[in-house]
């Protein structure tokens, strides 16, 4: 190509149409994957922990922000699903964790819920088996490791970690 080629066609240091065709697929053709966790606290000091249908242990209740769904959407609508659980306050931002062991693209955002109305317990289903609420130092044993450290952070000052 000569020197006059604009830089969308040649690319930087002399890069082809092809490699950069492929440089710009590669960077956008893998896309990050985002989910959303609560982190949810009665008056008590208990949390409330779900167990799945498809993945051991306890976990807290969380999941996938949909395309064109908010953070704060997403924590509401999984809150009502696998918790009955509807939000009376802002929940706080606790923190956004890299989750290597879904993918090597995957990011959790955490909020710390405290103002929430549960009118009723939910119904057990396909997805959510069991449920309930926990006193933070005496979680079901089989909680995962993550939901673990997360109480530990909030509940107990430990030192946050960027991973999941």
């Amino acid at each position: 190509m000569s020197s006059m080629a604009p830089t969308w066609i040649e690319g930087e240091a002399g890069e082809s149409v092809g490699q950069r065709m492929l440089r710009s697929y590669l960077r956008f053709s893998r896309t990050l994957t985002l989910g959303v966790k609560a982190l949810v606290i009665d008056g008590r000091g208990r949390v409330f922990l779900v167990r799945h249908s498809y993945v051991a242990g306890w976990h807290l209740p969380g999941g996938g922000v949909e395309v064109g769904e908010t953070v704060h959407a997403a924590l509401s609508r999984e809150l009502a699903e696998e918790g009955n659980i509807a939000l009376v306050g802002a929940p706080v931002l606790h923190g956004v964790f890299f989750n290597s062991r879904y993918s090597r693209r995957d990011h959790v955002v955490l909020y710390v819920v405290r103002e929430f109305r549960q009118d009723r317990p939910p119904q057990p289903n396909y997805e959510i088996v069991e449920h309930g609420f926990f006193h933070y130092n005496a979680v079901p044993e089989d909680s995962s490791p993550a939901t673990r450290r997360r109480i530990a952070e909030v509940l107990e000052g430990a030192p946050k970690s960027e991973r999941w």
